[in-house]
């Protein structure tokens, strides 16, 4: 089944990627509700990722805070070969569109065009104001927390600032899902990988793109809702077996 996905992306001229947790999770990032997931581990964390709990209870911002501030999660994640396997298909002009699930920017970081990417549910690396436009790395307000903030607000109107991420209750950025779509109905080559496909809106891209003719390649670990309508579905480490499917 390997040799019939390479195939695939071989022949394909617009290719969208369509990326989760799993491609990321060689980099050592665990993923959310699994075993060993951040929010199985500490429910608090969980709590936080509810926009009407972030912006209604102080002290669940304070605790999100104080846990970004240790700086454990992030601490010396890279890209892994899963991200760099990938950068054979924008060298090659055939990468039209990069969908990801994920908020850790190691696809930018592996060398893939920002400007290809859609960040569906934002950034864990930039912070902004909930009431303006404020928008900065993260890493600038964590060194306000160090220095004592508990709570930083905003410097430019005091209001209440928080990752660049999308919440549960919180509406995804138009224009991201408005280019995802697009996307999808340029696509001749949907290759989804390490995602479970079961989350919307990125979910409802592959029926989309399928109806208008795009080949379906999905690479994961597990089983997903679209394995029956896919050319090809291949299971295995994302980090050793992209490399296959996707060379220069």
């Amino acid at each position: 089944m390997i040799e019939r996905a390479a195939e695939l992306v071989g022949e394909a001229s617009r290719i969208v990627i369509l990326s989760g947790a799993g491609i990321s999770t060689d980099s050592g990032l665990p993923d959310f509700r699994g075993p060993n997931g951040i929010w199985t581990k500490n429910p608090e964390a969980e709590k936080a990722s509810t926009l009407s709990n972030y912006v209604n209870e102080p002290a669940v911002r304070r605790a999100n805070w104080a846990l970004r501030a240790e700086g454990k999660l992030w601490a010396n994640v890279a890209p892994n070969d899963g991200h760099r396997a990938l950068l054979p298909l924008q060298d090659r002009g055939v990468l039209h569109t990069l969908v990801t699930q994920n908020v850790d920017e190691l696809h930018q970081m592996s060398g893939i065009d920002p400007e290809r990417v859609v960040e569906i549910h934002g950034t864990t690396r930039k912070a902004g104001c909930l009431s303006c436009d404020y928008l900065t790395e993260m890493e600038t307000i964590l060194e306000r927390v160090r220095a004592g903030e508990d709570d930083p607000p905003c410097p430019t109107c005091g209001g209440i600032i928080k990752s660049a991420t999308i919440s549960f209750g919180q509406q995804l950025v138009a224009l991201d899902l408005e280019r995802a779509q697009l996307a999808a109905d340029a696509a001749d080559l949907i290759l989804a990988i390490g995602t479970t496909l079961t989350v919307n809106p990125v979910a409802s891209i592959v029926p989309r793109a399928v109806r208008t003719g795009a080949a379906l390649v999905i690479v994961n670990a597990e089983a997903t809702p679209f394995d029956g309508i896919a050319q090809a579905v291949v299971r295995g480490s994302i980090s050793e077996v992209l490399p296959r499917i996707v060379s220069p």
